[in-house]
This record gives C-alpha cells, structure tokens and sequence, in this order.
C-alpha cells in the first residue's frame, strides 16, 4: 500500500496535472494506493499525523508537492522509524529534490520510488522560536533568518510568483523578488552560539541560514559542502558593510557550487541565533514570522527516503 499526500496547488495546479497522471499509472498497474489532497496550508501535516499516530507497521508516503509540502508532512510525522518517504518533486524552489539528486521527471520519480532500491537514511533539522510560547518546528533543506527569509515571505503572497510558473520561468520569480528584497534589505548586529561553546558576533548581518541541504532559494548554492546524512548544520551568515558584496555573494552563490569568499560557514550540531531587533524567520521556505532569538539542532539520520 502506498499513501499519496499531494498538494494539487503547487506550482500554479501543475500538482494536481501531474497527480492526474500518476493516478492513471497506479490504476493501469493494479497499485493499491491511498490518496490524500489538500486544501489549505497545514493540511499535510494533518494528514501525515494521521498516518503515523497509531502505525504498528511499515507505511510508504508518497508527497507530490514543493520543499514546503514535504516540510509540512515531515512536521507530523509521529513515529520515523516506521515511515519511508518517498518525493515527486512539483514546486518552485525544489531544493530537496537539487540535494539529493532526485529527478524531477515525475514518472521517473515514481519508478525510482516503486523499485526502491536505495533507501537513505538522512538528517533533519529542528528550530526552535517564539517569546512568549516556544514552538518547535522541523525542516529538511534550511532555515534562516534575515533577507531569505523575507523572500520567502513575499513569495508566498506574490503575484509575481503565479505568473513566472504559469510561463515556466518559476525560478525568475526568486530572482525578482531576491532583487526587490536585496534593494530594501538593512543590516543588523547580532551574534551566533555554536554548540554552546563558541560564540562569533557580528556588525552587518543580512542573513543567516542553517542548512541541511547544500541550496536554498531556488538554486542558490550557499553551502555547497553540506551533507545531509552527517549529523551537522552548515551555518552560512552574509555579514558586509557594503550592501555591493552583499550582492556579489549572492551571485556566486547562484552560479558556483564552489567555496564562496563572501560567506562565513561553520559547522555545528546546534546553534542559537540572536540578533538586536526581530527579523523573518523561515523554515523551508515557509514563514515563522519575525523572531530575534532562534534555536536550531540537527536530528542524525532520523529520516528514510527513496532515493
């Protein structure tokens, strides 16, 4: 049996396309199969939860849907030792599916999930936030604070966002709104806490992103040694008094996968994040709001996939 949980609105409806033609595979192949559609933000995780709460053997779950779909699924999870994963990558950013080397060919990717002949067995990550009520939250590629995080925020209620995927330019919108947002961005003083022992502060942050997977952002490759099977965080902070090398990182980031001069990345198993005044926090590409102090820890080798 295999659980399908799929968002039908990522990339502009090209989900639901895409689970239509999935759907007609399984039916013509005799799979016996489960499909689970969502209808609002959240709903996955729903679903998710319910599959996993009272499971007393193994389940595979299929997402079709973007990184914040398989966010969402991978927050409610109950029980990962008795879950496989499995990805049909429809979304923007796709930054999952880039780390790990998954097709985004869909058919493709249904064949590699049904042959499963390689399982891994990979890291996530876990923030913690709020002032008043702490809340916990798990990710699989990143989470930041700072000017990524405000791109993820506008792109989430971003006209620009429907139009470039509606024409197949769905990384130009990245783009643009990066560049909007880079426009607008002002540094702030803060300081980070790795492993509780060594603590780096800083005059001009801009950002500052935990990752899991090498990328974020659509492609920009700002932690090109990450491995997501390690059990460590790439911590990569952009942190310039010029607003032009500000630029100039990002663009390498965009176009290298190699080191990048303008990036300060260290690696930890944990780190604390606090900076002088609330900046946009995401996880995954989706919004925590405005936080000033963050938790984030890695969780070893917790996940399966297929893949």
């Amino acid at each position: 049996m295999y659980y399908f949980i799929i968002n039908p609105a990522s990339q502009s409806g090209r989900g639901y396309k895409i689970w239509k033609k999935i759907e007609q595979r399984l039916v013509r192949d005799g799979v016996e199969y489960q499909a689970y559609l969502t209808e609002y933000a959240g709903q996955a995780t729903e679903y998710a939860r319910k599959l996993t709460s009272h499971c007393k053997e193994a389940r595979v779950i299929v997402v079709v849907g973007g990184d914040g779909t398989m966010n969402e699924v991978v927050d409610g999870i109950v029980s990962c030792d008795m879950v496989t994963l499995g990805y049909i990558p429809v979304g923007t950013g796709s930054d999952l599916a880039r780390g790990l080397r998954l097709s985004r060919r869909p058919m493709r990717g249904l064949r590699r999930i049904f042959k499963a002949r390689r399982i891994r067995q990979i890291d996530y990550g876990v923030i913690a936030y709020g002032d008043d009520v702490l809340r916990h939250r798990r990710f699989i590629v990143s989470a930041g604070i700072g000017l990524d995080a405000e791109v993820c925020q506008h792109m989430q209620r971003s006209a620009i966002k429907n139009i470039c995927n509606r024409i197949h330019l769905r990384r130009l919108s990245y783009r643009i709104l990066g560049f909007i947002q880079y426009l607008k961005a002002k540094p702030i003083r803060g300081y980070i806490l790795l492993d509780g022992t060594r603590r780096v502060e800083f005059n001009y942050i801009y950002f500052i992103s935990a990752q899991i997977q090498p990328c974020e952002g659509g492609g920009f490759w700002f932690a090109p040694k990450a491995d997501s099977s390690d059990g460590n965080l790439e911590v990569c902070i952009v942190s310039h008094a010029s607003k032009r090398q500000v630029l100039g990182t990002l663009l390498r980031a965009l176009f290298r996968r190699s080191h990048n001069r303008g990036l300060r990345c260290f690696s930890c198993r944990e780190v604390q994040i606090y900076t002088e005044r609330p900046m946009a926090v995401h996880v995954d590409g989706e919004s925590c709001q405005y936080q000033s102090n963050l938790e984030v820890r890695c969780i070893e080798r917790k996940l399966k996939i297929v893949g």
